[in-house]
């Protein structure tokens, strides 16, 4: 009913422009609309009182470097300079087995735009399966806490997790969340988001 009530009467007060920029985890991958974690994230923020607005910038697919050269195009796109941006982008990088340190180095160019600009970030990280190995494993996993100290950036450190491996929170593909999954994951996110707007 919350969610209802959040959709329907916006909160008072200035409001606070909020780019999502990732893949098909932002991009509510086979999901109704108005499902995707963006739309979930402003849900919970307008009935907590916060007059957020999420710009869904997911794109399923994108890799790191996918993202690295839409980001500019994305925040240029804007009516304004965002309040903030929930970047998540690396879990295709995993999939395709793109080198950690390719990962990386995009991950910094973003934030490093984003540095330039003064915008805030909160990053929403992935992690290696250990099938890949420890070496690929502990590069990778690095990644996110790394830049997150390094830039000041808020960070949820694994996007799925207590969500993947549950069955009943996910696709059949087993990579994306259902819709209920995604109501978990924004549970946890939302937290974060409106920490990080009250800094």
């Amino acid at each position: 009913m919350a969610g209802k009530t959040a959709a329907t009467v916006r909160p008072a007060g200035e409001e606070k422009l909020i780019l999502a920029f990732g893949d098909s985890l932002y991009a509510g991958y086979q999901l109704g609309r108005g499902q995707s974690l963006p739309d979930a994230v402003q849900n919970r923020l307008r009935a907590d009182g916060i007059n957020a607005t999420l710009v869904n910038a997911g794109v399923s697919g994108d890799t790191s470097a996918a993202g690295r050269q839409r980001l500019a195009f994305a925040l240029d796109n804007l009516p304004r300079k965002p309040d903030l941006v929930l970047l998540g982008l690396g879990g295709n990088d995993v999939l395709r087995q793109i080198p950690a340190a390719e990962t990386r180095a995009n991950l910094v160019a973003m934030l490093d735009e984003l540095r330039r600009r003064e915008v805030p970030v909160v990053l929403t990280g992935m992690v290696a399966p250990p099938n890949l190995g420890p070496e690929y494993v502990s590069a990778f996993n690095a990644i996110y806490t790394d830049l997150a100290r390094e830039y000041g950036a808020a960070l949820y450190p694994f996007i799925l997790d207590g969500v993947i491996g549950n069955p009943a929170l996910m696709l059949p593909d087993r990579i994306h969340p259902n819709a209920k999954g995604v109501e978990r994951v924004a549970d946890r996110v939302t937290p974060l988001v409106a920490q990080r707007l009250a800094d």
